[in-house]
């Protein structure tokens, strides 16, 4: 048997079971009399959804007709399919299926807080397709909060690590460190461009940056991948670490991104920095914060 030829049993029985579970009530029809079987009969979804009833009923029959995305997309809309459902009636109806560009995350859960808390004392953060800062742990806190960054304005690391004096950046090598990270923010932009808060927050950071806006004009392209980088702290000096990106279930776009200490002296360091902000932060003092 052909994957055609097993496909459109499988597209039949889906959509019996989808128009099933839609009542006359839920898409604003009177109930009628004399209905035999749950759910909307073939001819009121074939109405609702702006087609022929012979159409449908040769659809739902599994019949080797072709369907555009535009009548599976009204389809899916008359049987109130989600989104997995959606693309699942795609698959079986053999028509390419293309997922509407994902809205920026702009928050996690308390599980995802967990994970990031979890790795503690290692650096890590949830970004967004944006570098949008959508939560931290207090590893992460301790080496990149500052003054001078959190004053940068925005939750984003693009904009605060072009916009912060360089001395004040926590980021070291900014010449070859910056145009990857603007690389990887192209390869993102790619499903965004038009989308207004996109267009607006690189308009933004190109009137704020004139470097970014150099790198942007660049066009160059890398998707999110393993790094070794090395940042400064004023109470502790230099720290190298390898940033390694791992995508979240459920938040497209996301990801989390865990900082590992790659030397033995960077660990030393990172340890040293946990006990000054503890002791700042009780209120005790010490008096040879350097390295």
């Amino acid at each position: 048997m052909s994957t055609t030829q097993r496909r459109r049993p499988e597209l039949a029985a889906f959509l019996r079971s989808r128009r099933a579970r839609v009542t006359p009530a839920d898409v604003g029809m009177p109930p009628g009399f004399r209905r035999r079987t749950p759910g909307l009969r073939r001819e009121e979804v074939a109405q609702l959804s702006g087609v022929g009833v012979t159409w449908y009923t040769w659809l739902e029959q599994g019949r080797p007709i072709n369907a555009s995305p535009q009548v599976l997309d009204a389809v899916a809309r008359t049987l109130r399919l989600d989104q997995p459902e959606r693309e699942h009636l795609y698959h079986l109806a053999e028509v390419p299926y293309e997922q509407d560009p994902p809205a920026a995350a702009r928050a996690v859960g308390p599980e995802i807080q967990g994970v990031i808390d979890a790795v503690d004392p290692h650096p890590a953060v949830v970004y967004n397709a944006r570098f949008d800062i959508l939560a931290t742990n207090r590893a992460y806190r301790d080496v990149f909060f500052t003054p001078q960054t959190a004053n940068s304005g925005m939750g984003n690391a693009l904009w605060t690590l072009f916009t912060v004096p360089e001395p004040a950046c926590p980021l070291v090598f900014r010449e070859s460190e910056l145009p990857v990270m603007v690389a990887t923010l192209r390869s993102s932009y790619g499903l965004h461009a038009g989308e207004p808060a996109w267009e607006d927050f690189i308009c933004r950071l190109s009137e704020a940056s004139p470097h970014f806006a150099r790198l942007w004009r660049n066009g160059d392209v890398v998707p999110p991948g393993p790094r070794v980088k090395t940042f400064r702290h004023a109470a502790v000096g230099t720290m190298r670490m390898t940033s390694v990106s791992l995508s979240i279930h459920g938040l497209p776009e996301c990801r989390i991104v865990v900082y590992q200490p790659v030397d033995e002296e960077t660990s030393l360091r990172v340890a040293r920095l946990r006990a000054l902000m503890t002791q700042e932060t009780t209120g005790t003092t010490t008096k040879n914060p350097a390295p």
